[in-house]
């Protein structure tokens, strides 16, 4: 594989931009804390990366030989210092815009592990309840997408981890 031979513009037929000329996808970590409390792990982006300053997810531009797991769990790691281990698959969510698309899978963990940032694309990584996400300026993209997510986290506190699978397309 040739680092890196995915990053790059792709733009769409209406004008807007995306990052990863074959796609792009991300991680979005799930685990309870001790009271079962649902929670995500969220990447607060810097300040000079596209829609820095806000709040989202590890992920980024898919290389031509990856997978879209394989490049979020390598793009979770390249931007997230921690253990990441033992995760569950529990679901994908799929936004295909024809030219590109993006890929968020969904993971949980058996315990809220510590993680912090892990290069400069992430000004914080924090550990966020499930039901105080929205509250946070959350990038746009993935506000979007948010209701259907948490709607499958809480069947997921509900039923407990591991046992669900859930698969999304979310085209507009």
């Amino acid at each position: 594989m040739q680092h890196g031979d995915g990053n790059g513009w792709v733009q769409l037929p209406d004008g807007s931009h995306r990052w990863g000329l074959y796609g792009a996808a991300g991680l979005l970590v799930y685990s309870s804390d001790p009271a079962g409390t649902g929670h995500v792990l969220l990447q607060h982006r810097a300040g000079w990366t596209h829609m820095g300053g806000t709040w989202g997810i590890p992920g980024g531009a898919r290389n031509l030989d990856e997978s879209p797991l394989e490049a979020a769990v390598r793009e979770f790691r390249e931007e997230v210092t921690g253990d990441l281990v033992d995760y569950t698959l529990l679901g994908s969510y799929e936004l295909d815009l024809e030219r590109w698309r993006y890929d968020t899978f969904l993971v949980s963990l058996p315990a809220m592990t510590p993680f912090r940032p892990g290069n400069a694309e992430s000004e914080d990584v924090r550990w966020v309840a499930v039901e105080e996400a929205e509250s946070l300026p959350l990038m746009p993209a993935f506000r979007s997408s948010w209701q259907w997510v948490r709607e499958d986290l809480r069947q997921v506190s509900v039923s407990g981890t591991g046992t669900s699978a859930f698969g999304r397309s979310l085209n507009p």
